[in-house]
């Protein structure tokens, strides 16, 4: 199996060609509800989630960024239907997170839609988290707090903080256009990529994106000192990744 490199060809083919056990992160955000054109191009979820498990090293994570369309006055539920479907093969849904962002267009019979789904699957207990961290006020270092217990009765207990705590599982980031990538129709933001990277593994690891389009995670994957492998079945998006991917980088 070849680093640092992307392939051509339908995620569900290639991954079979990758023994069991041998990807320790997956960044991804597929194609969903037709929400853009992809040339054409489309992908077999469940035969993907199956690749995915086999792949996934015991302790690995998966990180699936995904929303879903309006059609017909009704949100389609794709994406629990994924995560479900995620557990029914065999990962845990570890964490299910929030990619904040501006909405796009206004809408004028429900609320602006604002969000998209980031679920966090391992594959049993990750084997590593390293946690960002945000700083706590120091007026609110020490709380008490009241819990509620299986019995209905509520209990008070105090609860002291360290000055730095982890960040909250909604993150928000700015959907700008990327313009290095701009000829891609669907982007998300670097720093959303960095990010998962970072708290799921560590350097030298291998960070795979089995729908990798213009090379977002593939790039961040390289900028943190891991390894990676992009798949792609269009020869164009790859050939945006692959330009991306020549650029130097910052090694943060």
């Amino acid at each position: 199996m070849k680093l640092n490199t992307v392939i051509c060809g339908k995620a569900e083919d290639v991954l079979k060609t990758f023994p069991d056990g041998c990807i320790d992160l997956t960044v991804t955000s597929p194609p969903y509800d037709n929400l853009r054109d992809y040339k054409g191009y489309t992908f077999d979820f469940k035969k993907i989630a199956n690749e995915l498990y086999r792949v996934t090293k015991q302790g690995g994570v998966v990180v699936w960024v995904v929303g879903d369309a309006t059609i017909d006055g009704s949100e389609t539920g794709t994406s629990f239907k994924q995560a479900l479907y995620f557990k029914e093969i065999g990962f845990n849904l570890h964490d299910t997170m929030i990619y904040g962002k501006n909405p796009r267009f206004p809408e004028q019979i429900r609320y602006n839609q604002s969000f998209e789904y980031m679920f966090i699957l391992s594959k049993g207990k990750p084997n590593i988290f390293n946690a960002i961290k945000r700083r706590v006020e120091s007026s609110n270092l020490n709380r008490v707090v009241s819990d509620r217990g299986v019995n209905g009765k509520l209990t008070k207990k105090k609860i002291v903080f360290n000055k730095e705590s982890n960040k909250y599982n909604f993150w928000f980031y700015n959907a700008g256009n990327v313009e290095e990538a701009k000829e891609h129709p669907a982007i998300f933001p670097e720093q959303l990529a960095a990010d998962h990277i970072y708290s799921w593994s560590n350097k030298g690891d291998i960070v795979l994106d089995p729908m990798c389009g213009s090379g977002t995670t593939l790039k961040m994957a390289k900028e943190l000192n891991r390894n990676y492998i992009g798949i792609d079945s269009s020869k164009e998006y790859i050939k945006i990744a692959e330009r991306r991917l020549a650029q130097g980088v910052l090694n943060i």
